[in-house]
């Protein structure tokens, strides 16, 4: 009986050995598995913040895992350059806005700026003055029915036969009669899709 049990007790010692050096074989082993995805988790998240400059750590010895922590990395680099990309263009943008928009606002000659389908988008000072009415009003309204004295030379230039039509009219703004002269650019773009810019003078007193 004393035997028996000192062997029964050497194989539970042996046994509980076993099975917790295999226990901890299992967790390490998972733990190295686990290890790159979870900095993939980790470097996701931080990049779902807004923040493209994180970069996951690569061990060639994760295989696959380590290959898709470089395309990750790539993935991030490209993104932000990308975005780069898109705020440089985004800032030249908004440069050439603000110097056309100072080039409309000094401008003497009344400019209107007419989308494809004949909507008003652009209107200068000097055109608010001559049509009398402000930009805030006229914003995205047909241009033939704003200023309906515009009506044959914008018509002409749908045509497409010319890119510029000149024309001179008569508006009748707050009892006043005014003779304009008119030209109505086709803007040049590849596609159907393309504005006019009609261009205002007042050449009353000539």
């Amino acid at each position: 009986s004393g035997v028996q049990l000192a062997f029964a007790l050497m194989y539970t010692v042996i046994a509980l050995a076993v099975l917790l050096s295999a226990a901890w074989l299992g967790l390490n082993f998972a733990n190295r598995l686990v290890a790159p995805i979870r900095r993939l988790i980790g470097a996701a998240n931080i990049v779902s913040t807004g923040n493209l400059y994180i970069q996951v750590p690569v061990q060639r010895s994760e295989g696959d895992l380590a290959q898709l922590g470089e395309t990750f990395n790539r993935m991030t680099y490209e993104l932000r350059t990308q975005r780069d990309d898109i705020v440089r263009a985004r800032d030249l943008i908004d440069q050439r806005r603000r110097f056309m928009e100072a080039v409309l606002a000094g401008a003497s000659a009344g400019v209107i700026g007419v989308d494809a389908e004949g909507r008003i988008s652009i209107l200068n000072r000097s055109a608010e003055k001559l049509i009398d009415r402000l930009e805030a009003d006229v914003i995205g309204h047909p241009l033939v029915a704003t200023v309906p004295e515009l009506k044959d030379s914008f018509a002409n230039a749908q045509l497409g036969i010319q890119r510029l039509v000149q024309g001179q009219v008569t508006i009748n703004r707050q009892g006043r009669d005014r003779n304009l002269s008119v030209r109505v650019t086709t803007e040049q773009s590849p596609g159907s899709e393309h504005g006019y810019v009609v261009t205002l003078d007042d050449i009353t007193e000539l």
